[in-house]
């Protein structure tokens, strides 16, 4: 069969054929019908992610859909080494397995589960975010950052905040549920005092796709100049690095102000994944999710690997 094979840590993967994968206890062979090319396939594939292979060859790719032998749809995880997603078939866990709704184009159903239970894990799940509460997203302009805003909306916030740099992306998303837009691509005096601004009434949760400066910026508009007693808690859920891999943070923030840093804390227990990633298929299947994608046939992995794409998910057919 064809694949996209990882040969090495830091090389491109080429379009090439591998050995077809055999089934053993509690596994199983999925024809793959589509496969979204995500940024962590790319950590993986550099050597920069802690789960990166030790030794090629291997196929990547981490999710997408699929047909098991009976016929059934459905989106798949967690392929078994050295097989992944981004081949003409591959071999996963049963229990890895989960039908998709019948509306969801094969397309859409393999870009939509990463970024969107992400989202929703992180929402939910880290931040436990409450009914009523308001949100900011840094970083909304991203695919992950777009679905954060509407998931916000659909877990109950009052008011979401969405931040990011992209000018044409930041102008759609009142249309997903923003009720204020922060452009970060201003000078730093503008960027404090929109943050300033926000801050000042009221933001619960920031779930953030940036760090480096950006959240420097926050984190220096939420410092007090003044004692005052805190009403609330800010919970900021760290979950990208797009702005950079550091910040510098003063002590004076976290005597200043009610803020927890949280982390995504790795994976989550399954059964947050299962449940989220129910929630986020049956809401795009009632129309209230949806994700931008382009297809790109599997034979033109080294071209598409290569590529930026703003907004959207490029999915890889087999």
């Amino acid at each position: 069969m064809h694949a996209a094979v990882l040969q090495c840590l830091g090389k491109l993967p080429r379009y090439e054929q591998f050995p077809d994968p055999v089934a053993r206890d509690g596994e199983v062979v999925v024809q793959v019908l589509a496969a979204s090319l995500k940024p962590v396939d790319k950590q993986l594939a550099s050597g920069s992610h802690f789960a990166s292979p030790r030794e090629g060859p291997v196929i990547c790719g981490t999710d997408g859909i699929g047909l098991l032998d009976a016929g059934t749809r459905v989106f798949f995880g967690a392929s078994g080494r050295p097989y992944g997603a981004m081949a003409e078939r591959t071999l996963v866990r049963r229990e890895f397995c989960f039908p998709v709704p019948d509306n969801l184009s094969d397309e859409v159903a393999a870009a939509l589960p990463n970024p969107g239970v992400s989202a929703w894990a992180s929402l939910d799940f880290r931040a436990k975010l409450v009914p009523g509460e308001s949100v900011l997203i840094l970083g909304a302009t991203g695919v992950t950052g777009k679905l954060a805003v509407k998931i916000a909306k659909l877990l109950g916030a009052a008011r979401v905040v969405a931040a990011g740099r992209d000018q044409q992306a930041l102008r759609t998303l009142p249309g997903l549920g923003a009720d204020t837009t922060i452009r970060l691509d201003v000078s730093e005096t503008e960027v404090v005092d929109a943050f300033a601004s926000a801050v000042s009434s009221g933001i619960h949760v920031v779930i953030d796709y940036v760090w480096g400066r950006p959240v420097e910026l926050l984190l220096s508009a939420m410092t007090r100049k003044e004692f005052a007693a805190n009403t609330y808690e800010t919970r900021l859920v760290q979950v990208g690095e797009n702005a950079g891999p550091t910040i510098s943070l003063p002590a004076a923030v976290l005597r200043s102000s009610a803020l927890a840093i949280l982390g995504t804390a790795g994976i989550p227990p399954r059964e947050v994944l299962v449940d989220a990633l129910q929630k986020v298929l049956a809401h795009a299947a009632g129309g209230d999710l949806s994700i931008d994608t382009e297809p790109v046939p599997l034979a033109e992995i080294e071209k598409a690997w290569q590529r930026e794409s703003k907004g959207r998910r490029l999915v890889i057919i087999p």
